[in-house]
């Protein structure tokens, strides 16, 4: 395989694992988007077979150490908000922390639900959308 462009964004895509996988279908979909922009390190919140408990082959301390590596190695992390999730919450604070820009994304017409600490913390950047179309066209504005 050839090697990645050295220019191309790297994404880290955030979404519920544990917190419920209903969203799942969405995720796909946001992933292949991203994947247009650039490349996605942690496309496997999206694959279909992942269960509600998640990479159980795994030990946590190491999936834990991976996913901060993954933050780490990322100029942007975008976060799909609309099921609530401990671990995208951990996810984004980390990123945040790091330095690293941040978007969260809320499939909805409205961002009620949406926590208070992401849609007031003025270094995150929240994109409402109700297409995947639509989505792509405010990440084009934001990216």
């Amino acid at each position: 395989m050839g090697q990645s462009n050295p220019k191309e964004l790297k994404i880290y895509f955030a979404g519920s694992i544990r917190g419920g996988r209903k969203e799942q279908p969405l995720y796909q979909q946001v992933v292949f988007l991203l994947k247009t922009f650039g490349h996605v390190h942690s496309e496997h919140v999206a694959d279909e077979t992942l269960s509600s408990f998640g990479e159980t082959h795994l030990p946590k301390e190491e999936i834990h150490a991976r996913e901060l590596q993954r933050i780490q190695e990322s100029d942007l992390v975008v976060a799909e908000t609309t099921a609530p999730s401990l671990g995208v919450g951990y996810i984004v604070a980390k990123a945040l922390e790091l330095g690293k820009k941040v978007v969260c994304i809320y499939n909805g017409v409205y961002t009620d639900k949406l926590s208070a600490m992401i849609k007031g913390n003025e270094k995150i950047h929240v994109i409402q959308y109700t297409t995947v179309e639509e989505l792509k066209e405010k990440l084009k504005e934001f990216i």
